[in-house]
């Protein structure tokens, strides 16, 4: 055992003996220097949030990429673990990111995310399996730009107990299809998905949209089902009017079209663009 421990601290004695050391104090000079660099670049609420009552601050998805624009420095994912349960509604995936500096590999991350987690309680699980691995990515990319810029004193990748950043993330990775899929958990319309809720009655949607106390994900999710609406409304126009165009020349149509107005009518899946 003691032959053991004096072999080790020779081999660590070796290394440190090997070590340059004007050069290892030029590297934490500009370590330093990069800090202070990133620190005054970096936009609060909008690179980097603040946990009240907390000692650092949570390192966001814009923040990370630009650290990464200013390092010059590439990257590159690899899934490493998936679970994709169809029959419990269970969808998990481990994200590897790998960063590259002219084609060297300089360091990597790892991100996980699963359909278990409390941000996702009142949606459809089945629809989140893209949702999980776009929210691992970016979570792998966090640690790897930590680990790559050595900001780890300055920030932290925690954001479980941050609310609005819980939102921003799920709102920077919806679709129209995921928002279909949200339940609301108040109200006549308790227990109901928005796309229920827009067959039935779509002017409640527009109601909560007025209201400044409905969630920044809910108002983000109707925004993007009316916008993906519209877009298939403006598409079967046009290519109603392509056959009519060769023998006549069609009556022209309003620039502030309301896909909304008039009669409300029952609307089936196949009318709708978000799906399922």
């Amino acid at each position: 055992m003691a032959e053991l421990v004096a072999k080790q601290q020779t081999n660590s004695l070796s290394i440190i003996e090997s070590v340059d050391i004007g050069a290892v104090q030029s590297t934490l000079a500009k370590i330093n220097q990069f800090q202070v660099v990133v620190q005054n670049t970096l936009k609060a609420n909008h690179d980097y949030g603040v946990i009240p009552g907390t000692q650092k601050p949570t390192l966001l998805k814009p923040g990370a990429e630009k650290i990464q624009m200013l390092l010059g420095v590439t990257s590159e994912y690899e899934v490493i673990e998936r679970v994709q349960d169809y029959e419990k509604g269970f969808f998990a995936f481990t994200v590897r990111c790998i960063v590259y500096k002219n084609g060297m590999k300089i360091t990597e991350g790892v991100g996980h995310c699963n359909t278990k987690e409390k941000k996702y309680i009142n949606q459809d699980p089945y629809t989140l399996a893209n949702t999980c691995l776009k929210m691992a990515k970016k979570r792998a990319q966090i640690d790897a730009t930590l680990t790559l810029a050595s900001l780890s004193e300055i920030f932290t990748q925690d954001i479980e107990d941050m609310q609005e950043f819980v939102q921003t993330e799920q709102v920077e990775t919806m679709t129209a299809q995921d928002a279909a899929q949200i339940k609301l958990t108040f109200g006549k319309y308790k227990g109901k998905t928005l796309k229920e809720i827009y067959k039935t009655q779509p002017d409640y949607l527009e109601w909560l949209l007025k209201q400044d106390r409905t969630d920044p994900v809910i108002k983000k999710g109707i925004e993007l089902m009316f916008e993906a609406v519209k877009q298939q409304a403006q598409q079967k126009q046009v290519q109603q009017q392509q056959p009519e165009q060769q023998t006549a020349q069609p009556e022209p149509q309003p620039d502030n079209i309301d896909p909304f107005d008039g009669e409300v009518i029952e609307i089936s899946d196949d009318d709708l663009p978000f799906g399922m």
